[in-house]
C-alpha cells in the first residue's frame, strides 16, 4: 500500500512539473536568444584568458604555444608608462562616476517636476540623444569646436572674450576638463532616465504628506526623493566601480585624435594596450591587461558591496 501511494505521489509530482514547464515554456523560449548571446559573447571569450600566460605562436596555435607564466604581466607593469596609465584610468573614472551621479540625479529631479507630458518626453529625448551618438561623430563635433584653424571656440568665442587662440590638440593641460565635459554630456542622459524611472515610482502620498507638514521642495528632495532612490543609486554606482579600470576607448583615443602631445593626460590602460598591440603585435600583453582589469574590477565590486552591506544591507547588490 505504501509503495502504491509513493508511486501515485511520484506520478502527481511529474505531472505538476510537466504542467509547470508547459506554463513557463513561452517565457523560456523568449529567454533562449538572450542566454545564447550571453554564452557566446561573455562566456566563450573567457577561454582567451590562457593567452595572458602564453607566448603566443600562431603556427602552433593557442593551446600549443609555450607557457611563460606572469611574464606578460611583468612587461605590462615594468614599462615607464605603467604609473601614468593606471593613474589616468582611476582618476578619470572616479571623476566620471561622481560627476555623472550628481548631474544625472539633479536632472532627473528637475524632469520629474515638469507636469506637461509632452515637454517632459521632449526633454528626456534631448538629454538621452548624446548617449546614442557614435563616439566617432562626437570626435568630429569636438574637432569642429576645438580646431586651431576653423574651430568655433578659437574663431568666435575666444575673440569675443579678448583672448588669444589656443592650440587645443597640443596643450595637454586642458584635456582633463574637455574629456570630463564630453563624458558627462554623453553619459548623464542614460543615467538620468534610470533615476527618473525610480523617482516616478515613488508613492506621491509621501510628497503630499510632506507638503501638508510645510516641507519645502529642497527638504522633500533630501528627505524623501534621494533616500527612496538610494538602492538604485547604489546599484548603478557599484556597477560603475566594477568598471573603474576600463575606459571608453573612443573618448580617450578618437576625441583627442590620437595626438601624441596629449598622451600624458589622455593615455589610459585601454589606449595603451591598443597602441602596444598595433605597434608591437603583442597579443599576450594585451590579454594580460584585460585579465588585470577584470580581476581588479571584480575585487572592487566585492569590496564596495561589502562596505555598502555594513552601512545598509538593504542597498547591497548581494
Amino acid at each position: 500500500m505504501t509503495q502504491v501511494m509513493r508511486a501515485q505521489e511520484k506520478q502527481i509530482s511529474v505531472k505538476k512539473k510537466a504542467m509547470k514547464l508547459k506554463k513557463y515554456m513561452p517565457l523560456i523560449l523568449m529567454t533562449l536568444p538572450g542566454i545564447l548571446y550571453l554564452i557566446i559573447n561573455n562566456y566563450l571569450p573567457m577561454f582567451g584568458i590562457v593567452i595572458a600566460f602564453k607566448d603566443v605562436n600562431f603556427s602552433k596555435g593557442i593551446l600549443g604555444s609555450e607557457w611563460i607564466g606572469f611574464k606578460n604581466f611583468e612587461y605590462l607593469f615594468k614599462t615607464s608608462d605603467a604609473f601614468i596609465i593606471t593613474r589616468n584610468t582611476i582618476l578619470y573614472n572616479t571623476a566620471f562616476i561622481i560627476i555623472n551621479l550628481i548631474v544625472a540625479v539633479g536632472i532627473a529631479i528637475l524632469l520629474n517636476e515638469i507636469r506637461n507630458r509632452f515637454l517632459s518626453r521632449f526633454y528626456q529625448s534631448i538629454i538621452l540623444l548624446p548617449h546614442l551618438i557614435s563616439m566617432v561623430i562626437v570626435s568630429y563635433l569636438a574637432f569642429a569646436l576645438l580646431s586651431a584653424e576653423t574651430g568655433f571656440i578659437n574663431k568666435t568665442i575666444l575673440p569675443m572674450l579678448g583672448l588669444n587662440e589656443i592650440s587645443w590638440y597640443t596643450e595637454s593641460q586642458y584635456w582633463p576638463f574637455i574629456l570630463t565635459v564630453i563624458n558627462v554630456w554623453k553619459s548623464a542622459g542614460f543615467l538620468c532616465v534610470v533615476y527618473l524611472a525610480a523617482i516616478i515610482g515613488i508613492d506621491q502620498e509621501y510628497f503630499e504628506a510632506a507638503t501638508l507638514d510645510g516641507a519645502s521642495k529642497w527638504k522633500q528632495i533630501l528627505l524623501i526623493t534621494i533616500p527612496l532612490i538610494m538602492p538604485v543609486i547604489t546599484m548603478m554606482t557599484l556597477l560603475a566601480i566594477g568598471r573603474i579600470f576600463y575606459s571608453d576607448f573612443g573618448l580617450f583615443y578618437q576625441v583627442p585624435l590620437n595626438a601624441g602631445a596629449l598622451n600624458s593626460t589622455t593615455n589610459v590602460i585601454d589606449t595603451y594596450v591598443y597602441r602596444g598591440l598595433m605597434q608591437l603585435g603583442d597579443i599576450g600583453m594585451s590579454s594580460a591587461a584585460g585579465v588585470y582589469q577584470s580581476i581588479v574590477g571584480f575585487v572592487l565590486v566585492l569590496i564596495s558591496n561589502y562596505v555598502v552591506r555594513k552601512i545598509n544591507s538593504d542597498n547591497a547588490l548581494f
